[in-house]
């Protein structure tokens, strides 16, 4: 046991910075962009396959840009054969809730050769993503990131010289629709593990694997070179880390270094999360450094991602030690070690209500329907309707989904989540939770065992339109009666995107303010192709006028629609 907890005894009382909003915005700006979405031959991991590209880059360029600011994105769809959408993952859309970028939510996909565009205002500070949200199109390529700055003249409670973005992704040579096919058939056919992980869009596949067209591998193309970070000795540099994994929950470490203000060196992240570290340049400076990140939470053949710690007189060259073995992938006690580490800054966060108004479970499990395989939460996989819930919400057309409530919990006195389900069948619906404007809402995530003994999986959950406070974590079983006393309420981080351990619980608190339509889903992208997401409606009839933009895809109106009523 003193393996699993020895990077534990480095740990300090975490702090996130938690995004709160400035009443006082100075010098806003409208930030333009125009984005041409196309496919193009990519190869960050030597690997030639056809990627999704913005102006023919992946990542895509990085929004930057400062509180309060306008950002308007021209987009226009040059794919010719796919609909495409863009999720801007973490900023809350408060009176654009039609911009949030979601098929079958938010708005209607946009067509080969329609040009969109997207409008929206900056309301909080941090580091945020944005992705694909159409089809499995973010594990194509189509993503990047979103740099908020505070207004010119206030400062961040910490200090630094440089700051860089680094995007993780994990990296499939087969297409998504390739994907998509094996996942949609009987017998199911499993993506598998990715070929490679990649550091800010960089890779390195092993060319000499078998079976692998010369024609289609070049080790020594340029466009695999290991991604490089140099720094100046003596310097403190900010790293903004995302992840936009597909499938992967990884470990992030810079060799020799801690990562500052957690003073740790290993940095647990999850697709969709996001946070900014501090490193201080003050290594021997004669030498470079691994940058590594690997996955964890899966038994994986993946390789790990490596990148480069330049120190500037040192060259751009491979360091000659041997990159660091990184954690454990199943050592399960220090991702969750670390989760309920993490603590808002004194000073910089909102407490949350000390009191829900409603509560709702979520059972995470793996199931069938009709034989095809599914992710569910409650036994219920979500399915799309046609016409996005907000458009149907505001047009009076809501014949187009099922209008009764999923089920708000699961039978937890006689579910044994340790173990298969004795029934593996769920359904399919399309019904979405109506929750009371300005309410308080408690979420519960309940994880459990798959449909394949001893196994339960990590599953990241993302919240559009909201930053929640994290609660708290559990293992086993939660406890609707004692665990709830357990809840941090005095300095709980606020966040976009959660973990949900094996065989354990996440709680979550969220308040119902922002009028639109939301959805709740799990950010690994293919369970949330097969079912395991749903959505939350609030205060819908505050929502201003819908742009004719979004409304491609609309069934029309019944003759004698019925109101739609909570």
């Amino acid at each position: 046991m003193g393996d699993l907890f020895r990077g534990l005894s480095r740990f300090v009382l975490l702090w996130v910075l938690v995004m709160y909003f400035h009443p006082n915005q100075i010098e806003a700006k409208v930030k333009h962009y125009k984005w041409k979405v196309k496919y193009a031959f990519k190869a960050p991991d030597c690997y030639t396959k056809l990627a999704i590209t913005i102006n023919g880059q992946t990542p895509g360029p990085t929004i930057d840009a400062r509180l309060g600011d306008t950002i308007v994105i021209e987009l226009t769809n040059s794919l010719f054969l796919e609909n495409v959408i863009i999720h801007w993952h973490g900023i809350r859309q408060y009176g654009t809730p039609w911009m949030d970028g979601t098929e079958g939510v938010t708005q209607c996909p946009i067509l080969p050769a329609e040009t969109f565009v997207y409008r929206y205002k900056l309301d909080r500070p941090g580091t945020y993503l944005y992705h694909g949200h159409y089809g499995m199109q973010k594990s194509d390529g189509l993503n990047g990131m979103i740099w908020v700055r505070l207004p010119k003249g206030e400062s961040e409670p910490f200090s630094y010289d440089v700051e860089q973005g680094i995007l993780l992704t994990d990296w499939y040579h087969q297409t998504s629709s390739q994907q998509a096919v094996g996942l949609s058939s009987i017998p199911f056919v499993w993506v598998k593990e990715p070929q490679s992980i990649l550091i800010q869009g960089k890779g390195k596949f092993n060319c000499s694997t078998p079976g692998i067209a010369t024609a289609l591998c070049n080790a020594t193309s340029t466009d695999c070179v290991p991604y490089s970070l140099t720094v100046e000795p003596g310097k403190t540099y900010r790293f903004r880390i995302g992840s936009l994994t597909s499938l992967s929950a990884l470990s992030f470490e810079i060799e020799g270094h801690n990562l500052t203000p957690f003073t740790v060196q290993n940095l647990y992240i999850y697709s969709g999360e996001t946070y900014s570290v501090l490193i201080k340049a003050d290594k021997e400076p004669s030498r470079n450094y691994w940058i590594l990140t690997k996955v964890v939470s899966r038994n994986s053949t993946t390789p790990p991602g490596l990148a480069i710690l330049n120190y500037a007189a040192a060259g751009i060259t491979p360091p000659l030690s041997t990159p660091p073995q990184g954690p454990l992938w199943n050592d399960v006690a220090s991702r969750v070690s670390q989760s309920m580490k993490f603590k808002a800054l004194s000073g910089h966060f909102h407490a949350p209500p000390l009191k829900a108004d409603r509560r709702i479970v979520f059972l995470n499990t793996q199931n069938l329907i009709n034989g095809y395989l599914r992710w569910s939460i409650n036994n219920i996989s979500f399915q799309l309707p046609q016409t996005p819930y907000l458009i149907a919400y505001k047009q009076k057309i809501t014949h187009t989904f099922d209008r009764s409530t999923p089920p708000s919990n699961y039978d937890s006195a006689t579910y044994d989540i340790f173990s298969v389900a004795k029934n593996v069948n769920a359904t399919t619906r399309t019904g979405i939770f109506r929750l009371k404007f300005g309410s308080v809402v408690d979420v519960i995530l309940q994880n459990a065992n798959t449909m394949t003994p001893n196994n339960s999986e990590t599953h990241p959950w993302h919240l559009h339109g909201h930053h929640f406070w994290v609660l708290g974590y559990g293992n086993g079983k939660f406890d609707i009666e004692k665990d709830p006393e357990k809840f941090n309420l005095v300095n709980p981080v606020m966040k976009n995107t959660v973990a949900l351990h094996p065989y354990g619980w996440t709680a979550m608190r969220f308040v119902a303010d922002n009028p639109g339509v939301w959805a709740f889903h799990c950010h690994i992208e293919y369970h949330f192709f097969l079912g395991m997401f749903t959505v939350f409606e609030e205060g819908i009839d505050r929502v201003g006028k819908l742009p004719d933009s979004i409304m491609g895809c609309v069934i029309p109106k019944r003759k004698k629609e019925a109101p739609s009523g909570n």
